[in-house]
């Protein structure tokens, strides 16, 4: 078969800019730790009232300056709603979901997670700027999923 000079350029052109992505995206994922929010935990979603530490969501504070943040997701809500964090504070977000899959994005951050029924979601985030800042759900769950959100404050 005769390729013509030109498509030969075009294709290592191609395929060496494919191996430099490719190179990218593999030192970013494995070298640099950089991974999609955790969810090894399980849990039962028929009793996530009853299990800790979903039993009691709110913010509780783990350290000098840093807190854990239990919430959960149901149709069509986040509990807590209100949450007041210091500013400079490092939160560790554990969440999950009663009912069916919801998202969980805060607004000018870079948190977010899919919250699926029976797995328990945690991410980390440093909150350096005061001001307020929205969680929304960005998977649609429902009838009811444009009024889904929750606020967290920071000050």
């Amino acid at each position: 078969m005769h390729m013509h000079k030109y498509e030969k350029w075009w294709l290592l052109i191609g395929g060496g800019t494919l191996i430099l992505f490719l190179s990218i995206i593999g030192v970013s994922a494995f070298a640099m730790g950089h991974t999609p929010p955790s969810d090894h935990m399980t849990i039962n979603p028929a009793k996530v009232d009853e299990t800790a530490p979903f039993n009691e969501p709110g913010l509780k504070k783990i350290g000098e300056n840093e807190y854990e943040l239990v919430m959960v997701s149901q149709a069509f809500s986040f509990t807590p709603n209100d949450i007041q964090i210091p500013k400079g504070a490092t939160v560790h977000f554990k969440v999950t979901s009663k009912d069916v899959v919801h998202g969980f994005a805060i607004a000018n951050t870079n948190v977010n997670m899919m919250i699926t029924p029976g797995h328990i979601n945690s991410i980390t985030h440093t909150f350096d700027e005061a001001g307020s800042y929205l969680i929304l759900c960005n998977e649609y769950c429902g009838a009811g999923h444009q009024v889904m959100s929750a606020k967290i404050e920071v000050s």
